[in-house]
């Protein structure tokens, strides 16, 4: 039995034929350490490096590609924003959807430097009110940090009104871009972004251990990480010069070449397109699975903006319950709990059971979207009311 994928929130798959042949191009060739040397391998390692900075760059029109440093994942590039920028007795405002790569070193930071931290909530769809944002900026807020899209509600934030409400205030906005990140249309100047956080391997289809942080030139961050980079060696301190000073360590080359070709697979297919596929299939889901007693579907109403998330609960039954039945019997892979995002559960008013959440990709078909909306006809079947 084949594996329906239904989890692309929190990893897509399967990439683009590209993506692995430019990884593995890059281990038989020149998998070599960028920066460090001036051979050929090396050159072309770095290369790579700045070719990803440059396709990043076009696609969230970004005017220097060197104002993007590489991470992990999005979770490292929001600690390096958040802890690189905040300073002691800051206060920084976020929502009541945020995952925990925003909300641990937020009350991280509240407990080791004394930073402020405001929690606005959104109504049970997601949906933010921004003069709520506005009634909770006071004389020492810096800061305001949002996700774009709730990972389990999938509602989109105005990034830019939102982004408008900041730059009016002198705050400086930093925006978690781990559901929208080659899925919903980013530009990081008209949206008044000061900082982006983004991963590369969801919707910019790269491998794991990819991703970045964008920051816009006139913020200083101090760093992370504090080691090899390559330049200012001589130097006993971080080097001051981008992206260096926020890249220390060897970077992930052969997950960079992938990233690379997945940034231009998106940029073919382009934004507008992937976001109309996915859509068209939340919609079909959600309008599946609201013909079945039992199943309660969080987030915006059928015909909204989102992303391509569908949460849902099924009866009073334990999410996991459900998720284990899809993987077990009728080879669908979702994902259920709580999402690393226990503030949006609260939201939602979901605690106690957590939810299911099916999530589309650009390969996804309606033929699976249907298969799921069957498998929990049948499941919903045997569940108590």
């Amino acid at each position: 039995m084949s594996t329906i994928y239904l989890d692309h929130a929190a990893s897509s798959w399967p990439k683009p034929p590209e993506v692995v042949k430019a990884m593995v191009e890059c281990m038989e060739q020149y998998a070599a350490n960028p920066g460090r040397g001036s051979h050929a391998m090396a050159v072309k390692a770095s290369r790579t490096l700045f070719e990803g900075r440059k396709q990043l760059a076009k696609l969230f029109r970004i005017k220097n590609p060197n104002d993007i440093s590489y991470a992990l994942n999005t979770t490292m590039a929001l600690n390096l924003a958040i802890k690189g920028f905040l300073q002691e007795g800051d206060h920084v405002i976020c929502t009541a959807v945020e995952h925990n790569s925003v909300r641990r070193p937020l009350e991280y930071l509240r407990q080791t430097r004394d930073v402020k931290v405001s929690y606005v909530k959104t109504d049970a769809q997601g949906h933010l009110n921004l003069d709520d944002v506005a009634a909770a900026i006071g004389p020492t807020t810096r800061l305001v940090v949002c996700n774009h899209s709730s990972n389990l509600l999938g509602s989109i934030l105005p990034l830019s009104d939102l982004g408008e409400l900041c730059r009016g205030r002198g705050i400086k906005l930093l925006v978690d871009a781990a559901q929208t990140a080659g899925t919903v249309d980013i530009d990081v100047n008209s949206m008044g972004i000061d900082m982006l956080a983004f991963p590369g391997h969801k919707g910019l289809l790269g491998p794991q251990g990819t991703g970045g942080l964008y920051v816009h030139p006139d913020i200083e961050l101090d760093p992370l990480l504090h080691g090899g980079t390559g330049s200012q060696s001589e130097a006993i301190e971080q080097p001051t010069v981008r992206p260096d000073r926020f890249e220390g360590g060897t970077q992930n080359t052969p997950g960079i070449a992938g990233l690379v070709e997945g940034v231009k697979w998106v940029q073919r297919e382009t934004v507008e397109r992937v976001y109309q596929h996915e859509w068209n299939l939340t919609q079909q889901m959600m309008e599946g699975l609201l013909g079945i007693e039992g199943v309660e579907i969080l987030g915006p109403d059928i015909g909204q903006a989102k992303t391509g998330i569908v949460s849902f609960t099924v009866a009073q039954t334990d999410s996991s319950e459900i998720a284990f039945i899809l993987d077990q019997s009728f080879g669908i892979a979702v994902r259920a709990g709580y999402h690393c995002t226990p503030l949006a559960h609260e939201t939602a008013g979901t605690m106690e059971r957590g939810a299911v959440r099916a999530s589309v990709g650009c390969f996804t078909t309606e033929s699976e979207v249907e298969q799921l909306v069957e498998a929990i006809r049948e499941i919903a079947k045997h569940m108590k009311p």
